[in-house]
């Protein structure tokens, strides 16, 4: 009979002990991730007030369009998620931050975020100078 092996990392998470290297720096590379996104997604609201467009907010749009489509592959979960968890981190990057109730939240309220900035950008059309237009 053969014996069936376990999939990377579930030995670790049984026995407790983590890959405490590995675990700080997936945390800080996903932490840098994070605050790019949060940057794209402020970036879309400040284009969105100020009726900007630019090569900027195209790349905005584009990484958030990236992350959306991971979490409807993961069906509404991080993509790194499973990576996380191989790596014997057990706990979800909101969860180092925000109460657990909170961090449940985190992930629809920042998807809706991003949704409706998406909908003001393309609803709040550039706004041109009157005095360049008459001339």
């Amino acid at each position: 009979m053969t014996r069936r092996m376990a999939p990377l990392g579930v030995d670790r998470i049984k026995s407790g002990a983590l890959d405490r290297r590995a675990v700080r720096v997936f945390r800080a590379v996903h932490l840098g991730i994070a605050a790019v996104e949060m940057s794209c997604l402020g970036y879309i609201w400040f284009s969105a007030i100020t009726r900007r467009r630019d090569p900027v907010l195209a790349l905005a749009v584009g990484t958030l369009g990236v992350e959306g489509v991971g979490l409807v592959i993961g069906r509404g979960n991080c993509p790194l998620g499973p990576f996380q968890r191989r790596l014997g981190d057990p706990v979800p990057m909101f969860e180092l931050f925000l109460p657990k109730r909170a961090a449940k939240f985190a992930v629809p309220v920042l998807a809706g975020a991003s949704v409706v900035g998406m909908i003001a950008v393309a609803f709040r059309r550039p706004q041109f100078d009157r005095a360049a237009r008459s001339k």
